[in-house]
């Protein structure tokens, strides 16, 4: 199709959806109504299209699948914790985060009231928003593995349909520079990332706040003892100020002293101390300190950890308890070994909980509570 051409489909396309310029983008740079939609829609196709990896077999949805709570089920991850690359052999050295509710991270940045490092995406904050984590994938060699932007924007250009799209949303002149076209891209999967499908706050838990269910006696104190004496919410609040539904995590980073995955590092070779947002961010003090995750569908989520070193739920729950009092590794039927990055580690808020066998249950039932409605059917 030549480019005459291809303007006059897309100004066809644009004018049978009701798309006119950008009257549909507010002064703020926000998108409403038609033209989200479109970004949305082309994202979910641009999310789940293996042919945008090097040897096309691998996607988004691939680490992040929309059946499984956004995060890669496939038995390497489940069993290592890591996730094969696009090349079958590679296998990172993190656990895939979910994607859902990523959306509500706010962009990295630095509270000087709280002295904290705030939001971002990725587990270490190195990309300001969704938009720039959209884009790491794609040519990390160990993930998809594609050469350069202008490879990824090659294979989009491959398909009629999305060529058509992206001219009719982005503009007669969006495929003219590949790095835009490229920044195009990650803006509509981040603009499907940012749907209802991944944040549709319908777990027990939210119909409890509504009025709509009640939790069970274990549930309730599982709740008691998360507010209090587990001392989780100093992390991961369960309720919010600005009457929306709570996230489960107040988006900071944390050392929790998490000890090596070793089968993990076995499997990948990797030998470099993981040092998280120290980093990232070049302080010392901040070594092996990781973003606190949302725990909406934690108990469908795991393996757990930001290395997936341990695979049941129970089991991080049992190592925020007892993993300064000489505690067991249900896993391992060994000691907590140290963590990797040790001297850092949060000694105020876990390590020493006090919690009884009974109590870590009850804290996992309440977790269970917090599953979406589509994937209750995956708690354990």
């Amino acid at each position: 199709m030549t480019s005459k051409n291809l303007l006059l489909s897309a100004l066809a396309f644009s004018l049978a959806l009701g798309i006119s310029g950008c009257e549909d983008t507010p002064d703020d740079g926000t998108d409403t109504g038609i033209k989200a939609q479109l970004k949305a829609n082309l994202g979910e196709k641009l999310y789940s299209d293996p042919n945008l990896s090097a040897d096309r077999t691998m996607s988004c949805a691939t680490c992040h699948s929309l059946d499984h709570a956004m995060i890669d089920p496939r038995e390497t991850s489940m069993r290592l914790g890591g996730s094969l690359g696009n090349d079958n052999v590679s296998i990172g050295d993190r656990n895939a985060p979910t994607a859902a509710y990523a959306m509500f991270s706010p962009d990295f940045h630095f509270d000087a009231d709280e002295s904290l490092y705030i939001g971002g995406q990725f587990l270490d904050g190195r990309e300001k928003d969704l938009k720039g984590q959209a884009k790491g994938p794609f040519l990390n060699l160990g993930e998809m593995n594609m050469a350069d932007a202008s490879a990824v924007v090659e294979r989009v250009k491959e398909s009629s349909l999305y060529t058509l799209e992206l001219v009719a949303i982005y503009g007669a002149d969006i495929l003219t520079d590949d790095e835009l076209a490229y920044d195009a891209i990650a803006d509509s999967i981040a603009s499907f990332e940012k749907t209802a499908q991944f944040a549709p706050f319908d777990s027990k838990y939210d119909q409890f706040l509504a009025g709509q269910a009640e939790l069970s006696p274990q549930e309730r104190e599982g709740l008691a003892l998360f507010e209090g004496k587990a001392q989780c919410i100093a992390c991961h609040p369960s309720s919010s100020e600005e009457d929306s539904h709570p996230l489960f995590t107040d988006f900071s980073y944390d050392n929790l002293g998490v000890p090596v995955n070793n089968a993990l590092r076995a499997a990948n070779g990797i030998a470099n101390s993981d040092l998280g947002l120290g980093s990232v961010v070049d302080e010392s003090d901040l070594e092996g300190a990781f973003k606190v995750s949302s725990l909406r569908n934690i108990a469908v989520t795991g393996p757990y950890m930001h290395n997936g070193v341990f695979k049941d739920l129970k089991t991080v729950v049992h190592f925020y308890n007892t993993r300064d009092t000489g505690g067991i590794n249900p896993e391992t039927n060994q000691v907590w070994q140290s963590g990797e990055v040790d001297a850092n580690k949060n000694v105020n808020e876990l390590g020493d909980l006090g919690l009884s066998d009974a109590e870590e249950d009850a804290i996992v039932a309440f977790l269970k509570t917090l599953t979406d409605k589509k994937f209750e059917s995956l708690n354990p």
